[in-house]
C-alpha cells in the first residue's frame, strides 16, 4: 500500500474519531450546565432559608412600624390665656418636625453621636472596629460605636440588654431601616424618640423641661447642650451635674467646628452664653388639681382614653388668677370658722373643709373650682362629686316653679307653725331657724328672710312635680325626695350643679350647662371636639327677672347680707343644713355666679352659730370682691 493511501486512510480515521469525540460530549456538557445550576440553586435556597431561619431563631422584628412612626406623645391641659396647667403622660414627648428645629439642632447631635450619619449604610464599620479596640484595652465593653440608626433601632425595637447578641440584631435593624428610610427621616424619629434625661423623651420635651422655651427657640450653646446628652443623661444633666454639662457641651461645639457645621467664633460665643435653666416645674398645678380633674375625666367622655398617649392639646376656661384668689378664700373662710368654735371651746380638734365654684353665668364657663382646703393632701373632690344637703339655697326653685304656675313676687303665703302627718303616722313639724313665724307674708319676704314653713306650704301648693321638673330642667341630677321636705333643701346635690341652676335667674330664664373644655386639638392643630354652648330656656323672661329682685333683696335686707357691697346688681341666697352640718351661699354678682360650701366630711356640725351667712357668705365676698377685675 503507498503512503499517501495511507495518510489518507489515517486523516479519515481521525475526522470519523473526531466527530465522534464532538457529538459523544455534547450531551455529557448539558447535563454538567444543568446540574450546576441545580447546584447553585439548592446552594443559595439553603442559604436563604439559613438566613431565614436565623432571622426567626433571633427574633428580629419588622421594621415597618419604624416607617409609621407613632410614638408615645404628652398631651397638654391649657388654661384659658394659652398656659400649660398640666402635661398627660407615659412618655413626656411631643413630636415636631425637622423643619420646625433649628437648622443646626439636627447637625449638633450628628457632630456628638455619629459624624458619618449620611455616608454609611446604618452601620458604621471604623467606629465598631474603634470601639472593639477600645473596649479590648479596658476589658470589658466600655463602648458600643452605635450609630444614630443603631440608637433608633434599638429604642424602638429591641431592649437595652448589653449582649452581643442583641448589638448583632441591632446591626441587621440598623442596616434594613438605613435602605427603608431616608437619612432625614431616620434623624427626625430619633430626635423625637431619644431618652435626654428630666423625664423627657425628644428634643421638644428636653427643651421645656432644662429652658422652658420651645425647641425652635433654642440658642446654640442650649442646643450644643442638648446634643451632649444622649450618651448619658444623668452624668451629663445639667441640672444634676453642670460641670459635666458644661465639659460635655465644649465636647460638641468643638465637633461642629471640625466637621464645619459652625466657625470657632460662633462656638466660643456659644461656650460662654450664660444658660438659664430652669429650676422648677410649673407652679400652681397644685391649686389646678381639683380643676384639671375634672377636665380629665370629662376629656375622657369625649375622646377614646387610647388617644390621649398619641398626643391632644385640651384648652380649657381656667383662669390662673381666680382660681389663686378661690383657693385663698375658701381655707381663709374654713379658718375662721374652725377660729370661733375654738374660741368658744367647741372645736372638734379638725379644720372643716371646703369648696368653691365660679363660673361665667351665661356661658356656663367654669373659671375656678376648689374641691378642698388642699389638694396636695386629699383629692377628693367636693365640689363636682360630694352630694350635700343644700338647705335653702335650693329655696329659690321652688319659688321659681311658683312664679312659672302665675304666683307674683307679692302673692302672699302663710308662715304659721305647720304639722304634716306621713308614713306610719309620724308628724313632720317643719319650723323657722329664728323659732319666729309672721303671718301672711309676700313671697319676696319669705324668700328673702328663709321662712320654712312658708316654703314648705308653697311647694305644696306648686306640686312636687313641677319642682322635680324645673329642677331636673335646670341641670340637677339627685333623686328628688317624694314630700314637701324638698322644699327645705332636703335632697343630696353638688356644689357645681346647685350653682350652675342659678344661671337661669340672671340669664333671663335660659339655662347654661357647666362648661370645663373649650376644644381639644391633635398634634397637628385638627379639631377633634369643640365646645359649644350647650343652653335652653327653663323659665320665662318675667320669672327670671321676679327672681332676679328677689334674690337682689336677700342679700341687702335678709339672710345674705354679709354677702352687700359689691359695684353692680348683686344677688344669692344662703343655705344651712340640719344641725349647721353644711353651710352655703350662691349668689351672682352681674353675669358671675359662685357658690360656696363649707362642712365637715364626716357630715358633723360645723358647731353653734354657723350658718350660711355667718360661715359661706363671707368667703364669697371675698372672692367676687379680688375677682371683679378679672371678668
Amino acid at each position: 500500500m503507498s503512503p499517501y493511501k495511507k495518510r489518507t486512510s489515517t486523516k479519515r480515521s481521525t475526522a470519523k474519531q473526531t466527530t465522534r469525540k464532538t457529538v459523544s460530549r455534547k450531551p455529557y456538557g448539558e447535563k454538567h450546565i444543568i446540574g450546576f445550576l441545580f447546584t447553585i440553586c439548592l446552594l443559595l435556597t439553603v442559604f436563604l432559608g439559613g438566613v431565614l431561619s436565623l432571622m426567626v431563631a433571633l427574633k428580629i422584628p419588622d421594621i415597618r412600624t419604624v416607617a409609621h412612626y407613632q410614638p408615645l406623645q404628652t398631651t397638654y391641659i391649657y388654661d384659658r390665656h394659652g398656659k400649660v396647667l398640666e402635661r398627660l403622660f407615659k412618655e413626656n414627648r411631643t413630636v415636631v418636625s425637622l423643619a420646625k428645629m433649628p437648622p443646626l439642632l439636627p447637625k449638633a447631635f450628628v457632630a456628638a453621636e455619629d459624624s458619618r450619619f449620611f455616608e454609611h449604610p446604618g452601620l458604621d464599620f471604623f467606629s465598631v472596629l474603634r470601639a472593639a479596640v477600645i473596649n479590648i484595652k479596658r476589658g470589658g465593653r466600655a463602648q458600643g460605636g452605635s450609630t444614630i440608626t443603631q440608637q433608633v433601632a434599638r429604642s424602638l425595637l429591641l431592649t437595652r440588654e448589653k449582649t452581643y447578641l442583641r448589638k448583632f440584631k441591632e446591626a441587621i435593624l440598623a442596616w434594613r431601616i438605613d435602605s427603608l428610610l431616608s437619612k432625614e427621616d431616620i434623624l427626625y424619629i430619633y430626635l423625637n424618640q431619644i431618652y435626654l434625661g428630666a423625664g423627657a423623651y425628644g428634643v421638644e420635651a428636653a427643651s421645656q423641661a432644662y429652658f422652658n422655651k420651645h425647641v425652635g427657640q433654642l440658642s446654640l450653646g442650649e442646643m450644643a447642650l442638648l446634643a451632649g446628652l444622649p450618651q448619658a443623661p444623668s452624668r451629663y444633666s445639667p441640672l444634676q451635674s453642670p460641670k459635666r454639662a458644661v465639659q460635655r457641651q465644649r465636647y460638641v461645639l468643638n465637633r461642629m467646628v471640625a466637621d464645619g457645621h459652625i466657625n470657632k467664633d460662633s462656638a466660643k460665643r456659644a461656650f460662654e452664653e450664660k444658660l438659664r435653666l430652669r429650676q422648677k416645674r410649673e407652679r400652681g398645678v397644685l391649686d389646678a388639681g381639683y380643676y384639671t380633674e375634672v377636665v380629665k375625666r370629662r376629656a375622657s367622655q369625649l375622646v377614646n382614653q387610647s388617644r390621649f398617649k398619641s398626643g391632644l392639646r385640651i384648652h380649657t376656661y381656667f383662669d390662673a388668677r381666680m382660681q389663686k384668689v378661690a383657693v385663698r378664700a375658701v381655707r381663709d373662710g374654713v379658718k375662721a370658722s374652725f377660729g370661733r368654735q375654738v374660741r368658744r371651746g367647741k372645736s372638734q380638734g379638725e379644720t372643716p373643709q371646703g369648696a368653691m365654684v365660679g363660673l361665667d353665668g351665661c356661658s356656663g364657663e367654669v373659671r375656678a373650682l376648689v374641691g378642698g382646703r388642699d389638694y396636695g393632701k386629699s383629692q377628693y373632690d367636693r365640689a363636682s362629686m360630694a352630694r350635700r344637703q343644700p338647705g335653702s339655697a335650693f329655696k329659690p326653685i321652688v319659688f321659681s316653679a311658683a312664679l312659672e304656675k302665675g304666683w307674683g313676687s307679692n302673692s302672699s303665703v302663710l308662715d304659721a307653725p305647720l304639722a304634716i302627718t306621713g308614713a306610719g303616722n309620724t308628724t313632720w313639724r317643719p319650723k323657722n331657724y329664728s323659732g319666729q313665724y309672721h303671718g301672711q307674708v309676700s313671697l319676696t319676704e319669705a324668700l328673702v328672710y328663709s321662712y320654712n314653713t312658708a316654703a314648705v306650704r308653697l311647694l305644696n301648693y306648686v306640686g312636687l312635680p313641677a319642682v322635680h321638673q324645673l329642677s331636673s330642667d335646670l341641670g340637677i341630677s339627685s333623686e328628688m325626695p317624694g314630700n314637701l321636705s324638698l322644699a327645705l333643701g332636703s335632697l343630696d346635690v353638688s356644689l357645681l350643679e346647685l350653682s350652675s341652676a342659678y344661671s337661669a335667674f340672671i340669664c333671663d330664664g335660659i339655662y347654661s350647662s357647666p362648661r370645663f373644655i373649650s376644644r381639644v386639638e391633635r398634634m397637628d392643630g385638627s379639631i377633634l371636639f369643640n365646645n359649644t354652648p350647650e343652653k335652653r330656656r327653663v323659665l320665662s323672661a318675667n320669672t327670671a327677672k321676679e327672681m332676679q329682685g328677689m334674690l337682689g333683696k336677700a342679700i341687702v335686707f335678709g339672710t345674705g347680707k354679709r354677702a352687700k357691697g359689691l359695684w353692680g346688681e348683686s344677688g344669692g341666697k344662703t343655705g344651712t343644713s340640719d344641725d349647721s352640718r353644711d353651710a352655703w351661699f350662691i349668689g351672682y354678682n352681674r353675669d358671675h355666679i359662685s357658690g360656696v360650701w363649707i362642712g365637715y366630711d364626716k357630715n358633723e356640725t360645723l358647731g353653734q352659730g354657723e350658718n350660711g351667712g355667718r360661715t359661706a357668705a363671707p368667703v364669697w365676698l371675698d372672692y367676687m370682691q379680688q375677682t371683679s377685675a378679672y371678668r
